[in-house]
């Protein structure tokens, strides 16, 4: 870039033209939002069948195209911006040197030059030094060598032409590489001349993305981040701190950071995780097209010693050594997504409220937080903690129990707000038996339980406080014991269903006000019983070694009816085993919901 251009430039029609795409990103998706909660929903009430299969179809196509435009005009936006900041900061540069070059009435050329008057004459001598010209330069070498010829030079204006003829090349120089790398990152950003969001469009804005971030990196160090481990009201302060140019240039290039930011609002973590989630999704999909199927053959039986015995293939053996682990990895990860994809799909089934993905990542087991309802609007709050297996593979049974229980409660009280969230934000023990008994599981994932329940007072925007629950089912109670156990658990009721034990000996430990402790054990559930012969390590002790769980009356916690009740339409079913306690129509359903809309007078107790 020459100087007459830089000189020239306006770094502000740049930021204009981000303006216009941040709002072009803001409005795609805020019609994204409204096809997905308004026009969908509508759509459920008023078809039914094929007709109604087809529209959603259509539906979920132009939101995928407005979710895609919002994610590549952010991006558009944010390079944008990031290309005037650096252009700015090499402009100023220039414009200081060329200040400084007027004051002393140096003359800068049009290549970058400067040239300098003669200086006034010594006493003695025959004339004056003359003038000169001089051109800067930003090798080290050749600023060395100018600097020395200046040095042999009397005339004292030559050494401080040269220094501005420097900076001025050193300007030039950072903004011809600006340009150079902002270039072709811009022109990078455009779609295929077609109507379709394909998998491969999804995964090229993530290389978009990683290409504009690597790029923006001095744009979003000028503007920031929050502290290190920064608890949920840093984090917040650090959001709101920031202009929406800011904000936006975070999400269109950090949503995964984004999108993990506990404290921050709901609406803004969503945001930032779907673009993660359906980014993945698209990726792990084009990863797994080109590994084969398993083969269908899997098992074969042989004789063995007399006897005959299941062995898998040969055929399946080599698929599984060249393919079995990465074919597992990517289609338990791709199921996930899959299940809270169908949850977005679901909002208006039956009043569904919004949906909001809260955290999400597909790495290891997985992390899937899902709310129903607008937790910073709610009144009540549920925070549910699924146990031992619990994965992003099997996260569509654990949203569908806290859909049930949203349902129930607006059974309930239809005039209350409640968000009830999924939280699957710890590795759970994978195995029943080699894992579930160890404690370290729970200790593990306390902290960022804790933390998250911090961060709904943090973003919560009502007129009051919510009222807030915590539910943990089997294993997941073990982790809730172990948040109050260790510090503030920073709720108002705590159910416990299935429970093995919970870390503490006594209801009064649970850091909730007295008797608002509830615990469920359905008929035939055997892992309370598990717990209580004191097998593993989820249970508080009495001395000699007998263990003490929340079903048993010397805990304190008020035990809720599992069996059936009455009869007719108001009649509620039983729940048997250790997976019914969100069973639809189910006694253990209606008192759950009952705890959390704060309507205790009329929950059951065992008869």
């Amino acid at each position: 870039m020459n100087l007459t251009t830089l000189k020239a430039l306006k770094p502000s029609e740049f930021e204009q033209a981000a303006d216009g795409y941040r709002a072009t990103s803001d409005m795609a998706s805020a019609a994204k939002d409204h096809i997905d909660n308004v026009v969908a929903a509508g759509m459920r009430k008023s078809l039914q069948g094929q007709a109604l299969d087809a529209a959603i179809k259509e539906l979920g196509n132009l939101s995928a195209n407005f979710h895609y435009t919002r994610i590549e005009c952010g991006l558009v936006s944010t390079a944008l911006n990031g290309f005037a900041h650096a252009l700015e900061a090499a402009r100023k540069k220039l414009l200081s040197a060329l200040d400084d070059a007027q004051a002393l009435k140096f003359t800068v050329n049009a290549d970058g030059s400067v040239t300098y008057p003669a200086g006034q004459s010594k006493s003695g001598a025959d004339s004056a030094p003359e003038g000169g010209s001089v051109g800067g330069s930003t090798d080290p070498t050749a600023q060395a060598l100018g600097r020395q010829s200046a040095g042999f030079d009397p005339n004292p204006h030559h050494a401080e032409a040269l220094a501005i003829a420097n900076r001025i090349a050193a300007a030039l120089e950072e903004a011809t590489e600006a340009d150079a790398e902002w270039g072709p990152k811009i022109r990078a950003l455009k779609a295929d001349d077609d109507l379709t969001v394909s998998r491969q469009d999804l995964r090229d804005a993530q290389s978009d993305m990683r290409g504009v971030r690597a790029a923006a990196e001095s744009y979003l160090a000028s503007i920031g981040a929050p502290p290190k481990d920064a608890d949920p009201q840093q984090n917040a302060d650090w959001w709101k701190s920031l202009s929406p140019e800011e904000q936006a240039a975070y999400l269109s290039t950090r949503p995964d950071f984004v999108g993990r930011l506990d404290g921050l609002p709901a609406e803004v973590r969503d945001e930032a995780n779907r673009i993660v989630l359906v980014e993945k999704q698209a990726e792990y999909e084009i990863n797994l097209a080109p590994i084969p199927e398993p083969p269908a053959n899997e098992w074969t039986w042989i004789n063995a010693g007399g006897y005959p015995s299941k062995v898998h293939t040969d055929e399946w053996m080599e698929w599984n050594e060249a393919h079995g682990d990465e074919y597992r990895r990517l289609t338990a990860a791709l199921n996930g997504m899959e299940a809270i994809q169908n949850r977005f799909a679901d909002t208006g089934k039956e009043g569904l409220p919004e949906a909001y993905l809260l955290g999400f990542s597909p790495e290891g087991s997985g992390r899937a937080i899902i709310a129903n309802g607008n937790p910073d609007t709610a009144e009540h709050q549920a925070v549910y903690v699924p146990g031992t297996t619990a994965d992003l593979n099997g996260i569509g049974g654990d949203i569908n129990r806290m859909t049930e229980l949203w349902r129930q409660t607006n059974q309930t009280d239809p005039n209350t707000s409640v968000s009830t969230i999924t939280w699957l934000g710890y590795d759970a023990p994978p195995s029943i038996v080699k894992d579930a008994p160890f404690e370290h599981w729970a200790y593990d994932g306390a902290p960022a339980y804790r933390q998250f329940m911090d961060s709904l007072d943090v973003s919560h925007s009502g007129p009051e406080e919510p009222h807030r629950t915590a539910i943990g089912h089997s294993y997941g109670t073990t982790l809730i014991g172990a948040a109050a156990e260790k510090g503030v658990l920073n709720a108002d009721d705590v159910i416990f269903a299935g429970s093995p034990g919970v870390k503490v000996g006594s209801a009064e430990e649970m850091d909730v006000p007295k008797g608002h402790v509830w615990n469920e054990e359905a008929e035939g559930d055997i892992v309370p019983d598990i717990g209580r012969w004191g097998h593993g390590g989820s249970q508080w002790k009495l001395g000699g070694g007998v263990a003490l769980i929340p079903s048993d009356e010397l805990f304190g916690a008020n035990q809720m009816n599992t069996s059936s009740e009455g009869s007719g339409p108001t009649a509620t079913e039983g729940a048997e085993g250790h997976s019914d306690y969100w069973k639809r129509g189910s006694t253990a359903l209606k008192n759950q919901a009952l705890v959390v809309v704060g309507k205790y007078g009329y929950v059951t107790t065992p008869q």
